[in-house]
């Protein structure tokens, strides 16, 4: 039994890394660390920064979402301090599945 535990939770590490390495070569393949980087501000905020300022929030998935996909002014992000007055540009190219894995990453904090 201690055998089977231990290689469920073996499995359950090298997948989660997996799926962090997959979400950043996602995150490469979609050119989004032109502007952000896991934990420094570049154009836009680290996305470290992002998880920390909506953490816990409600909803804050699907707000992601659409300010990403279709774009969003300096008031809406609510970052001129980080951004410089720049506003996210749309993402139309990302497909809706690649972007919520995305979000659900970054969120998590980027790691």
């Amino acid at each position: 039994m201690k055998v089977i535990l231990l290689c469920a939770l073996t499995a359950a590490t090298v997948l989660a890394s997996n799926a962090a390495l997959a979400n950043m070569e996602l995150a490469k393949k979609n050119n989004c660390l032109a502007c952000h980087a896991q934990d420094k501000k570049l154009v836009g905020p680290a996305y470290q920064d992002v998880a920390k300022k909506y953490a816990g929030k409600k909803g804050i998935e699907e707000v992601l979402f659409k300010r990403v996909k279709k774009g969003a002014t300096v008031q809406e992000l609510n970052w001129k301090a980080v951004t410089g007055g720049v506003p996210m540009p749309p993402n139309t190219l990302v497909s809706d599945a690649d972007l919520r894995v995305l979000i659900k990453w970054l969120l998590a904090g980027a790691k």
